[in-house]
């Protein structure tokens, strides 16, 4: 089993409300997602593993159970081309955690005219592999967002 944190500090969103149908009609994968606190901040590892993609707006960690967590920063954030995103690590580097691996600023991608709402998506899983899934809560960077079998 695979405990997925939240990357972020924020109040947790079903991927239903992440305004983006890729995202919102489940196509990448199921999970959640995080309206994270306007304020800069790290976006951090959401389980132990290698980071095997690495993007300004996104990033993949794949654990040893071959679970991979895609970790979006925000919606079409890919078109700021990089600008209020700074890379910590490196793809291909093994993290822990909570480790910290792109720091941006949610405040400064709205209002930019994008969406910080991130999207948290378990890759190749199925949503009844998914439980603890809440929408509403508060979350800090770190706490428990799902489980995955």
């Amino acid at each position: 089993m695979t405990t997925v944190t939240s990357p972020l500090a924020g109040r947790v969103v079903g991927l239903g409300s992440v305004p983006d149908p890729v995202f919102s009609g489940a196509m990448v994968g199921p999970g959640t997602a995080v309206d994270p606190v306007r304020e800069p901040c790290d976006a951090l590892a959401p389980v132990d593993g290698v980071l095997v993609s690495l993007h300004p707006h996104a990033f993949v960690v794949v654990d040893g159970e071959g679970h991979g967590v895609l970790v979006h920063l925000g919606i079409d954030t890919v078109q700021l081309g990089g600008r209020g995103f700074d890379l910590l690590r490196a793809k291909g580097d093994t993290v822990r955690r909570g480790d910290a691996l792109v720091r941006w600023n949610p405040a400064a991608v709205e209002e930019g005219g994008k969406s910080p709402v991130t999207p948290v998506v378990a890759l190749d899983g199925t949503a009844d592999a998914l439980t603890g899934l809440s929408d509403g809560v508060v979350v800090r960077a770190g706490e428990t967002l799902f489980t995955w079998d």
